[in-house]
C-alpha cells in the first residue's frame, strides 16, 4: 500500500466521522466500547492482523471492554493515508463485532 501525507483539505468528518482529530492535525483517536473483554480482544486481534498486512501499527491501550486508539504516522510526524485506511478498517471490525 502506497503511503503519503494527507492533503491539508482532507475531509475528516466525511471520511472518518467517529474519529477525533487533534488540534495540531497530527493524530486521530477513538475510544471503542464493546460488550465484554472477549469482544474487545477479538477487535484487537483483527486490527493487529490488518496492521501487519499494511505494516502500520496503532498506539492503543485496553481496559476490560474498552480499546483506546490513537493513530499517526511517526515517520511523517503527521497523518497519512495509512492512518485513514487503519481507521476505516477499525470502524468496520468494530461494527461487525457489535452486530
Amino acid at each position: 500500500m502506497k503511503n503519503a501525507l494527507l492533503a491539508e483539505n482532507f475531509d475528516f468528518q466525511n471520511n472518518i466521522p467517529l474519529w477525533q482529530l487533534d488540534s495540531g492535525r497530527k493524530t486521530i483517536s477513538q475510544h471503542f466500547v464493546f460488550e465484554n473483554f472477549k469482544q474487545a480482544f477479538e477487535f484487537m486481534t483483527l486490527c493487529a492482523q490488518y496492521a501487519e498486512e499494511i505494516d502500520h501499527h496503532p498506539d492503543w491501550s485496553n481496559s476490560w471492554n474498552k480499546v483506546m486508539v490513537q493513530l499517526t504516522t511517526h515517520s511523517f510526524n503527521g497523518l497519512s493515508e495509512l492512518d485513514i485506511a487503519m481507521a476505516k478498517a477499525m470502524d468496520t471490525f468494530a461494527l461487525k463485532l457489535k452486530s
